[in-house]
């Protein structure tokens, strides 16, 4: 019997190796045209018009203390499904599907600070590097609360 397995959906942000569990990803698409909101958070780079569904796009670079990407770099949109509904989050390069063993997971460590603790549910490690899992809750509720909090 083989140990149990996750799937998760991978994307590459400023040379880090992240991702988040396939079954809350509703897809993945190009670049979108983004329409900014004056009042919200930075973090919230505006809204998109997804087939008729209009959605908040999360920029991950900067709620993770990143630097922004270049002028001429286009970001990807991971949109994500959640209780409030969809959302998506920017990054720069859509990765692959993988499956990983459950055993190789490990929890953040505690020494982590900043918003990478709260964002991060852990790692698991593979063969060349660390994948980095996502907190999809914290990084849909961020969009949420600095809408909230400028109204």
């Amino acid at each position: 019997m083989s140990a149990p397995s996750k799937q998760f959906c991978t994307f590459i942000l400023d040379g880090h190796y992240f991702g988040v569990p396939v079954q809350q990803v509703q897809e993945v698409l190009r670049y979108q045209e983004i329409t900014e909101v004056p009042l919200v958070s930075s973090v919230v780079r505006g809204l998109i018009n997804l087939r008729g569904q209009i959605i908040a796009a999360v920029d991950l670079r900067r709620q993770l203390g990143l630097g922004d990407r270049g002028e001429k770099q286009k970001p990807m949109n991971v949109i994500m499904r959640s209780e409030e509904g969809a959302f998506s989050l920017l990054v720069d390069e859509i990765g692959d599907v993988i499956e990983v063993e459950e055993d190789s997971f490990e929890r953040p460590p505690d020494s982590l600070r900043g918003m990478a603790k709260g964002m991060l549910r852990g790692v698991y490690k593979l063969p060349a590097r660390l994948l980095l899992v996502l907190d999809t809750e914290q990084a849909g509720r961020a969009s949420e609360i600095e809408s909230r909090r400028e109204a």
